[in-house]
């Protein structure tokens, strides 16, 4: 709630408060009532009628949509993209955007058959950072994928499959260059045939017994290497 105060993209419209939550969040009132945002106590049933949540704060706000056009997510000279594609649970979808948002990334770009950026839960795993950086989303895969390339970005799949690992990328110093990295879901990874539209592929080096990371981590560990080289 506070992030999204501080959102510079867009607007807090109403901000619903139960009683309770008013007491533990002055300073949050304060700043609603000093941007001239319209507040309403309500009850804790109905902010719970409100709330996706099992156990919600007492807080609900409504703002702007957060998407932007994919040209307006990507204008300047980007130089590190999370792309999500296929992926349909929303605690990973907005865990990876923090961990964009962590790593300094430029965007995070849903694409394809992707779970809704203003999903609750979503929302939530985000923890702010879906109000930090421009998020973007197309059904088109394949407009994604020429915007980035348009955008001067190389599409990077994260694929335990890969032939080549993140290790030997960086000793080459490809990390360095502006990338788009693509994630596929946790369950099923990037297609084939999408994995073929890209510029190249690499996985996570696996030195343990694991038999794979879940998609928060991986992609956790793609975005720092890339950020690391890139800030080198």
């Amino acid at each position: 709630m506070r992030e999204a105060l501080a959102w510079n993209q867009g607007e807090v419209h109403e901000l619903f408060v139960t009683a309770t939550a008013a007491d533990r969040n002055p300073e949050l009132l304060q700043s609603a009532s000093a941007a001239g945002i319209r507040i309403s106590e309500v009850t804790d049933k109905a902010a719970a009628s409100l709330s996706e949540t099992v156990t919600p704060q007492g807080l609900v706000a409504v703002v702007d949509a957060v998407p932007q056009p994919l040209d307006q997510a990507l204008r300047g000279t980007p130089r590190l993209v999370a792309v999500l594609y296929g992926v349909s649970d929303p605690g990973n979808a907005g865990t990876v955007t923090r961990v964009a948002d962590a790593a300094g990334a430029d965007a995070v770009i849903f694409a394809g058959d992707t779970v809704d950026p203003h999903n609750g839960k979503c929302v939530r795993a985000s923890t702010g950072s879906l109000f930090h950086l421009p998020i973007a989303r197309s059904r088109d895969a394949d407009e994604v994928f020429a915007a980035c390339r348009a955008a001067g970005l190389r599409l990077v799949a994260a694929d335990g499959y890969a032939e080549h690992d993140l290790v030997e990328a960086s000793a080459k110093g490809d990390l360095v260059q502006p990338t788009a990295w693509v994630f596929g879901s946790e369950a099923h990874g990037l297609p084939d045939d999408v994995v073929a539209r890209l510029d190249t592929s690499l996985k996570v080096p696996l030195y343990g017994a694991a038999e794979s990371l879940n998609l928060a981590t991986a992609a956790a560990v793609c975005l720092y290497a890339s950020a690391r080289d890139q800030r080198g």
